[in-house]
């Protein structure tokens, strides 16, 4: 068994540095493992990943960290698009990808931040200033929001301590809690946001327009990717902007609250991690407690829109399905001149159910999202062999409605992926069961059910890296004939697979995200978030009490430490360590493990999740 010991072992210059969390316990591993492929694959993913971030970077990216496109406002390829191409490099760097990564990613970010700064409308007044007020969106729905925030709001993992993103966490998150009068975006009596539309300018109080959605025309040919002519040819915008306004035609409506408003909770939970103020959980809870009282009220249905005096559908005479992106938005496209079904009732209700849980530990949140499920999969069909799923809920278009709403739309999905997070946030047997694990086989993995997932998907990840650097060594672009979203399918870096192998740790197909995972890693010797040099972590097994892990140090020279955290978010707690040879009972919720040049070792922590609240802080960093 490895030697458990205490920290009066380490060497003197790790002490200094450890934790002030309480007792940190210490594993001395020495058993030699011959570096496994999956680790070599492993820590050379993250190489091959920060190398490939450089490169985009040195392409696209100018000397201010400007965006190398044509900026404009709108939803369709606007400054959401434009951030939205750095989602994943904040995480990169936590996994353990190169510090260039951050440092890449906060350029980019104060680049993008004057960039769009400087962009003028004559059609919509939401960007007539540029599209940021106080360095957030001026006025957007969370769906897009969120999409553009993805690599901020996990930047907390990585810079809990940088003065100004906790300043501007703070900052964004006070937009929502209702204590700034400045906003207006929440109203405190009903337990709403007041918009689909909101942000540094509070929420909109009329209307949406068309141009709202899309902003002015600019001059020029570009590919056009919210379009099916994407793929044929270069598209003049000027003569293809009626068919975008057209694209928006039924898009008006925005007065009152949204299930897609519950993105914002990742604000206030981020803003709770990060500096433990309490009216940051207070307001999240609050939030949130109210939204799971609506869900009730419907039967089990998570509503899509809350009138302003906080009623069922009282934006839309009670019909509570209705509402732009709701249950029932089922629309004209007129750009791609076609009915469109866009219910995005997925898009931010699990990441903020879940953010209740990650706050409280307790599995009502979750209830909710279960029992949403629950009424999904009642509904479904069989045809010629194959289930269908609904996707819609409501009056359906073009058919009498006799005043029951009904779910239709149905179609061959599985919502694999969010039965996957159910099931991970609650680890309970029934929900593993309704996990399709033929789409889910990191799921299948964890079952033993397939040993070669690990390898298979780092090659899949390679072959992904190397795929999007041919696409940018061919890429004949220049700025002037690219807009914001173009850059999204040419960005290299890859993390899902990283994120599940190493930490445990899964993101559902959404564009919202937090890092729920079971562990995560810190260099005390560098003191950065993410795995130290030559340490490759895999986690074999996942139950509601514990996860089995696989640390091994592939320097053949040298030893290496790496400290081992219980949650994403520290909100777990380590109880035992266990391998063949026995057990040891421990509390702490991070261990150090010391590995000899070489040396390896399979390691069962038990664990008491969702035993703590939620700390961004490093574990070296003073209570």
């Amino acid at each position: 068994m490895p030697r458990l010991t205490s920290t009066s072992l380490l060497l003197a210059t790790v002490l200094a540095i450890l934790p002030a969390r309480g007792q940190v316990p210490v594993v001395e591993v020495d058993t030699p493992m011959p570096p496994p492929g999956w680790a070599l694959m492993e820590r050379a993913l993250l190489e091959e990943n920060s190398q490939a971030v450089e490169a985009f970077a040195d392409r696209y990216l100018d000397g201010r960290g400007y965006l190398l496109h044509t900026p404009r406002w709108g939803t369709l390829d606007g400054p959401d698009d434009a951030i939205e191409t750095f989602y994943n490099w904040t995480l990169l760097h936590a996994l353990g990808g190169s510090d260039t990564v951050l440092e890449l990613y906060k350029k980019a970010l104060e680049g993008h931040l004057k960039q769009y700064g400087e962009i003028r409308t004559q059609l919509t007044t939401l960007a007539s200033n540029g599209a940021y007020h106080k360095e957030f969106i001026t006025q957007s729905d969370w769906f897009h929001t969120g999409e553009g925030m993805r690599a901020f709001l996990l930047m907390g993992h990585s810079s809990p301590n940088d003065a100004l993103f906790v300043e501007r966490m703070e900052r964004f998150a006070r937009m929502y809690t209702g204590e700034d009068p400045e906003y207006g975006n929440y109203d405190p009596r009903h337990k709403i946001i007041r918009s689909l539309w909101n942000g540094s300018l509070g929420p909109m109080l009329r209307r949406a327009t068309v141009y709202d959605w899309v902003g002015d025309p600019v001059a020029g040919k570009f590919h056009l990717l919210h379009n099916p002519a994407r793929t044929t040819r270069l598209l003049d915008l000027e003569e293809w902007y009626p068919r975008m306004l057209a694209h928006c035609d039924e898009y008006l409506d925005s007065v009152g609250d949204t299930f897609l408003n519950l993105g914002a909770t990742l604000l206030g939970t981020n803003a709770f991690a990060l500096t433990g103020k309490e009216k940051y959980r207070d307001w999240t809870l609050e939030y949130l407690d109210a939204w799971k009282e609506r869900a009730a009220a419907t039967g089990g249905m998570i509503p899509s829109n809350i009138g302003l005096d906080g009623t069922l559908g009282g934006a839309h005479n009670g019909q509570w399905w209705k509402g732009t992106y709701g249950w029932n938005f089922t629309i004209f496209d007129g750009e791609l001149r076609e009915i469109a079904h866009r219910n995005y009732f997925t898009a931010a209700s699990f990441q903020g159910f879940a953010n209740g849980l990650l706050l409280t530990g307790n599995q009502a949140y979750i209830d909710v999202l279960r029992k949403q499920m629950d009424l999904i999969l009642e509904a479904a069909k069989e045809e010629n062999g194959e289930t269908l799923l609904p996707t819609m809920y409501g009056d359906p278009r073009g058919y009498a409605f006799n005043g029951e709403p009904r779910f239709y739309r149905f179609q061959p999905v599985s919502y694999s992926d969010r039965l996957a997070e159910i099931y991970l946030w609650s680890m309970q047997a029934g929900d593993l069961e309704r996990v399709p694990k033929e789409h889910e086989p990191w799921i299948a993995y964890l079952q033993g059910e397939d040993p070669a997932y690990p390898e298979r998907a780092m090659r899949a990840d390679f072959e992904h890296i190397r795929g999007r650097l041919d696409l940018m060594r061919k890429d004949e672009t220049t700025p002037d004939t690219r807009l914001a979203d173009y850059l999204l399918g040419i960005m290299p870096a890859t993390t899902d697979t990283l994120t599940q192998l190493t930490t445990g740790g899964y993101f559902a197909g959404g564009r919202i995200w937090v890092l729920h995972s079971r562990l995560r890693y810190f260099d005390p010797v560098r003191r950065r978030a993410g795995l130290p040099d030559s340490v490759a972590a895999l986690v074999h097994e996942l139950t509601d009490d514990s996860v089995s892990v696989s640390l091994v140090n592939v320097n053949q020279t040298e030893p290496r430490e790496v400290l081992v955290q219980a949650g994403g978010y520290a909100e777990h707690r380590f109880t035992g360590l266990e391998d063949s040879t026995g057990k040891q009972e421990i509390d702490a919720g991070v261990i150090s493990v010391r590995l000899a040049p070489g040396a390896g070792q399979r390691l069962k922590l038990q664990m008491k999740r969702y035993a703590d609240r939620p700390d961004l802080s490093f574990p070296w960093a003073s209570q």
